[in-house]
Parts: structure tokens; sequence; C-alpha cells
């Protein structure tokens, strides 16, 4: 990649969420990336330049929050203070310096021979009309101006503590799905007060008529919130300051665009894109294109593999990494020009074992139209290539490989 300075780029990145998983004696050993049909994402790696990016430093949760802000560009070490004040900041919740913010799960607790366990992490998936309603209702309910509550998008939702802590331990509930949740309720410093508030939800959510409703259709109540991913307000540069180029993100999910937003990027509305199995690829990769001739860098975010591996659907997880491949990626190579640079990338392993995320260097292609580096591969996690950071990783994309 020479004579970077000798042509104007644009450049696209195409995030695949939790695509990377563990080999699978159901696929005969391979892992899902390995298993699908990509021959768009093959195409990059088998042309383009290969490498492996460790997302979640030594240290960090393995959260889409630390892995993202890699992907971005920024160092954790540097930018990070938790995950909720990211995705509060990508719903246009402000945040004083002494604010503590807090990711608001809508979840389903089952009481099961006495004990009560996360039966689901979101509460069916919950539709966002729903849980405004309850958000809102359970807020207005506290009457408090110390805990405000802002709906967000299908079961994830924002806390927001007036002059609070984040000094305690919190649990995501994706991470103990089917588990005793008295074993991972917030502990340290204000711990008190974010169990009573869990507690309080549950009394006011459970003859909710929006939770009636649910169990009238056969679906499962949001009978609780569930607070957890704490923290103070993030500083970032702006991602112009730090790369000299402006850019946009097409996401469905608030953090994503929290990310984005506090990078300087602009976040416009999708529709029909649902953080969820269900959304449009299309309209994000269509949107994408007409965002790039406004824009030095355009980020396209697909949460789908990643719900599928906490839902544990094999048939899911390898169906979204072909949707991304073919109406993603494959639309993109199709329609751009030699003066655009595709990044294709996962931000952390979502193994369907675990159900959960987990911490390891994932692949990453750099492909350009008419440059061949002729080093063959697949996109998988077998592809090999130098390790990177974040950081280098946005560097070598951006600035170019001497070669």
């Amino acid at each position: 990649m020479k004579g970077e300075a000798d042509r104007a780029l644009k450049y696209l990145v195409v995030i695949g969420d939790g695509m990377a998983d563990f080999a699978l004696d159901e696929l005969g050993g391979k892992t899902p990336l390995q298993a699908a049909r990509k021959p768009h994402m093959d195409r990059c790696a088998r042309e383009g330049f290969c490498g492996q990016v460790v997302t979640v430093p030594p240290g960090f949760p393995p959260g889409s929050d630390v892995a993202g802000m890699s992907l971005f560009g920024y160092d954790p070490a540097e930018c990070y203070t938790g995950r909720a004040p990211i995705e509060a900041y990508g719903m246009g919740v402000t945040m004083a310096e002494s604010d503590i913010a807090f990711r608001c799960n809508l979840v389903y607790l089952d009481v099961r021979d006495s004990k009560v366990l996360m039966g689901d992490y979101c509460a069916d998936h919950i539709t966002t009309e729903e849980a405004k309603i309850l958000v809102e209702d359970f807020g207005a309910a506290t009457g408090s101006e110390e805990f405000q509550f802002f709906p967000g998008v299908s079961y994830r939702h924002i806390m927001r503590w007036k002059n609070g802590t984040s000094d305690m331990a919190t649990t995501p509930p994706h991470d103990i799905i089917d588990k005793e949740v008295i074993d991972y309720l917030p502990k340290g410093t204000g711990a008190k007060e974010i169990i009573r508030l869990m507690s309080d939800s549950q009394m006011f959510l459970r003859e909710h008529p929006v939770n009636r409703d649910r169990i009238g259709r056969g679906l499962l109540p949001a009978n609780s919130i569930w607070l957890w991913g704490q923290g103070k307000k993030p500083h970032f540069p702006t991602f112009y300051e730090k790369y000299k180029a402006k850019g946009a993100v097409v996401a469905a999910v608030d953090l994503v665009k929290g990310i984005g937003a506090l990078a300087g990027f602009s976040t416009p509305r999708v529709e029909g894109a649902t953080g969820y199995m269900d959304t449009d690829y299309g309209a994000k990769a269509r949107c994408a294109l007409d965002l790039l001739t406004r824009y030095d860098i355009v980020y396209v975010h697909v949460e789908a593999p990643d719900e599928a591996s906490h839902e544990g659907s094999l048939e899911e997880k390898i169906k979204a990494i072909e949707s991304i491949d073919e109406k993603v990626v494959g639309y993109l190579l199709e329609r751009m020009g030699e003066d655009v640079r595709l990044l294709v990338v996962t931000d952390h392993a979502t193994p369907l074992s675990l159900r959960t995320h987990f911490a390891c260097p994932v692949p990453f292609a750099i492909f350009e139209k008419g440059r061949s580096f002729g080093k063959g591969g697949t996109f998988d996690e077998k592809n090999g290539g130098r390790l990177f950071s974040g950081e280098q990783m946005i560097t070598l994309f951006l600035r170019g490989l001497e070669s």
C-alpha cells in the first residue's frame, strides 16, 4: 500500500459483531466463520492484507464497548470509563461530570425450585414500543430526580444516577443466562441503592398491562430491570483530531452509535435497522454508500451474529454471517470504485458454547480493487498474519503499509 499521498481514498469498515467463535464438533471441527458461505469476505482475505487484531487489551472486559472503541482506533486504557456512558451518549442523554450512567436491561427472571434465575437477558427481545412504556412508567413511579430512566431500543436502556458512584462490581445479564442471580447482584459502594431499584422494578412490573398482554400472547414478560456497565462521562479526541478524517457510522445499537458520536461521527437512523437478526442488511449497505459521498470514512456495524450467539443458535449465526457477506460486503464490493479501501473485521469472539463474549485476537482483512497482495487464505480465525492493536490496525488502514 504505497503512495497514499498520491491519491485521495475513501474508507469503508464493516464490523460483523461477534462473528468469531470456537471450532464445533457439529461443523466437523470448523468454526461458524469457516463453515459459512462467504465468498466476498474470502475474496478480501485472499487478495487483500490479512491480520489479527487484539480488540480487548488485558485487564478489560470482553465487551463490544471495549472492542468497539479499539475498532474505532482508540486505546481503551486512555478513553474507557464504562459501557453505559457510551450508550447514553449515543442516545443523546446528557451527563454532568458527577453523574453515573448504568445500562438498564429489561430482563425475564425465572423462578425455579425456589431459585431466581436469569431466564432471558432481553425479555424475549421485547419490542421498542413495549419497552418504552415500561421504562417510562417505572421511571415515573420512582418519582426521583436522583435516578432517571431513558428508554432505548428493545431491551437496552439507560439509568442516570445524579451524583452517583461507579465503584462497584456489576455483571452483564447475558453472562449469567440460567444462573442464580443472587450470586451476581451488584457489590461495592452504592450497591444497596442499585439492588433496591432492581427489587422495586420487580414489584412494579409484575402486574403491568404490557406484561399481562405479553403473557397472554405466549411471550415472556419483562419482569425486572438489570443494572450494569456503569461509568462516568467519557472524553474522546474526535476521529478527525486523531486521524484527520471525517466520518459516519451506520448502526442500530446505541453503544456503537455512542462510540461514533464521541468520535465526532454522524450517526443517522436507518429505517429497518433493528440491532437484531431481522435487521435490514441492504438498507445499511445502501446508507453507507450514500454517506461515503459526503464523508471520508463510514463504519457499518451489524449486531446479528452476536445476538445469534447469545441465543445459542448455530443456524442463525451462520445465516447472519452469510447475510453480512452477501448483502453488505458483496453489495459494497460490487459498487465501490478503486478509490475506496474496505476493512472487514469482527469486534470479538462470541462463542456459541459460552453464549457470551470472549477475548482473543480476531481476524481482519483490508481490500482495494485493482490491488492484490496474493497471499491467499480465507476470512476466519485461522487467517494468520501479524498481530495488531486496534490503533495500529486503523493507522495501517488509513495511512497504508510500506512493503
